[in-house]
């Protein structure tokens, strides 16, 4: 998945060492626990190789795993999965958000009505451990601390505007470099269905929806951009409540010379 993830070029990745890319096959699920145990383990790999570890992205349930780590939730159960998705299509989604309100009013309140991967998930939870997802995270368990120092840097947009023209200028970017052709390769090439984490991805969703007539090709690029921008908003409320973030202005001028002189500060050898 290359064009819809704005994957780093080959000459990107040959000018810098990259990792976690291509690890996965589009029908399987990475999960953030997984994340966290492969980048710690790089991180550790790579500073002691004398080097200095960037963690870029990114998805913010990510990085908050990594930095706090994760709640210890019952396993997945397909069987339950299945049955969520059966009902999902004879109801539709908003009536199974509609349920989490009812069964987990705290975890409803914390994912948007558009998520259905995640009202799956808390919905799988609850019929499975007659528990709510949100029980499991309190109080929170304890967690090793990150095994070094680390710098955590956020850029965010000062201006709404110049953000939303952005993602407008990138889906479409993106539709122009042949989105639409890479998502028809790859339902040639693996056995994919609409509701696997990769074909729910922003952009890969709504040309799933296309090319199975439920959408109409005048209407993605709007759909796509429409739904990136609910991302971001998601991911900027994330950031707003994380502590211990050094934000810059990813908008200035001088953004590059900025960050580059902040990490110039920190010693690397010291372990961050």
């Amino acid at each position: 998945m290359d064009v819809g993830t704005a994957k780093p070029s080959a000459a990107e990745q040959a000018r810098v060492p990259h990792h976690l890319i291509d690890i996965v096959e589009p029908p399987e699920s990475y999960s953030a626990g997984r994340f966290r145990d492969d980048a710690l383990r790089l991180a550790t790999e790579i500073h002691a190789r004398g080097r200095v570890p960037l963690l870029t992205g990114g998805t913010m349930m990510y990085f908050h795993a990594l930095r706090r780590g994760l709640a210890d939730l019952p396993p997945a159960q397909p069987a339950l999965r299945a049955e969520i998705e059966a009902q999902a299509a004879r109801e539709g989604w908003p009536a199974l958000h509609a349920e989490l309100v009812r069964v987990d009013p705290e975890s409803a309140k914390r994912i948007d009505p558009a998520d259905t991967q995640r009202i799956q998930r808390a919905l799988e939870v609850f019929r499975h451990t007659g528990r709510a997802l949100s029980s499991f995270h309190t109080p929170r368990q304890a967690v090793p601390a990150l095994p070094f120092e680390s710098l955590w840097i956020s850029l965010e947009p000062s201006d709404r505007a110049a953000l939303h023209s952005r993602i407008a200028t990138r889906f479409q970017a993106m539709l122009a470099n042949g989105l639409v052709e890479e998502v028809t390769r790859l339902r040639a090439q693996h056995a994919l269905r609409a509701t696997m984490p990769s074909m729910r991805a922003v952009g890969y969703r709504q040309v799933w929806e296309m090319l199975e007539g439920e959408a109409t090709r005048d209407t993605l690029e709007g759909r796509g951009i429409a739904a990136t921008r609910q991302l971001a908003k998601r991911q900027l409320t994330w950031l707003r409540s994380m502590e211990g973030l050094e934000r810059f202005d990813c908008l200035r001028p001088d953004l590059a010379a900025a960050v580059v002189d902040r990490v110039a500060k920190v010693n690397p050898l010291r372990g961050t």
